[in-house]
């Protein structure tokens, strides 16, 4: 286990150690995922752990709940998926999910809930915890903590991105340009940077009111979806506006793209596509060349 950990972690690694890159006029289609599982409740965001050859979905929406004398938790699941788009399995962790990511400084994969920052007050299985998996990446209903609530997130709905050599979070907040820097160590937040949408030509209803991926790409950290014009727009860790990359104009993105169904991995920024298929289909896109 701990050979594979080490190969884990060196794979991803060298995945995210990337130099400045072109930003590509029109984004590039890498991989459709269609659904073939309905959905236990809004499909939030993506994974991908490179040795398994697994992307892993996870559905966030429902609150943890419990009897008298029972533990809380949550109905919705992560869904497993093979990297020709194939369903593998599902589990239920527990969790109401807003960011899941591999962290290869762990070698684990991780889940950030809603309100890890009790903006709406304290509620119960809140905050970070990693979800296990079985030796060949198939997901197993068991998890651990990692880290409880911090204020540092910020707005409760937050979809943090990781970014495994700083090991800190980009969380964005709602209705506005404002991304929070966030290092689990601490109750406040590192720093703000402040998104230049203006110079990208959009206000802040026209994009992902919850999300910001991390490309892990120099100058070009930070992916924006722009819901209402189609694109992606791309900016440095100060919030300078770097480029955009215009998505399929044919797209029929809803008013739901804004708050959920995206995510960044595998160089990729995932869409989530409901009109498509029975239970909607992930789009990963290539925006960085």
């Amino acid at each position: 286990m701990r050979v594979l950990n080490l190969l884990l972690s060196m794979a991803f690694l060298t995945a995210t150690q990337l130099v400045h890159a072109e930003i590509l006029p029109d984004a590039q289609i890498g991989i459709k995922i269609p659904l073939t599982k309905k959905p236990t409740t809004r499909p939030m965001t993506v994974a991908h752990i490179p040795v398994f050859k697994r992307y892993y979905i996870a559905d966030g929406g429902l609150a943890p709940m419990g009897g008298e004398g029972e533990v809380a938790y949550s109905k919705s699941e992560v869904h497993a998926y093979d990297e020709d788009g194939k369903y593998v399995n599902s589990s239920r962790p527990g969790y109401d999910n807003r960011s899941l990511y591999y962290n290869p400084n762990t070698a684990k994969l991780e889940t950030v809930t809603y309100n890890i920052s009790s903006d709406v007050g304290f509620s119960p299985n809140s905050g970070i915890f990693s979800i296990d998996l079985t030796e060949n990446g198939d997901l197993k209903n068991s998890s651990a903590d990692i880290l409880g609530f911090n204020p540092a997130f910020g707005d409760s709905a937050t979809m943090p991105s990781y970014n495994p050599e700083t090991n800190q979070y980009y969380a964005k907040q709602e209705r506005g340009n404002k991304v929070w820097v966030v290092d689990t160590k601490s109750r406040e937040k590192v720093r703000e940077i402040a998104l230049d949408l203006a110079a990208a030509g959009a206000e802040h209803h026209d994009v992902s009111d919850h999300f910001i991926g991390f490309s892990g790409v120099k100058g070009q950290e930070l992916v924006l979806l722009d819901v209402d014009h189609k694109a992606v727009l791309i900016f440095d860790l100060n919030g300078k506006y770097a480029g955009r990359s215009e998505l399929p104009k044919d797209m029929k993105l809803r008013a739901q793209n804004h708050f959920n169904g995206t995510g960044y991995t595998n160089d990729m920024l995932f869409v989530y596509h409901e009109p498509e298929g029975e239970f909607g289909t992930y789009y990963g896109f290539k925006v960085l060349k």
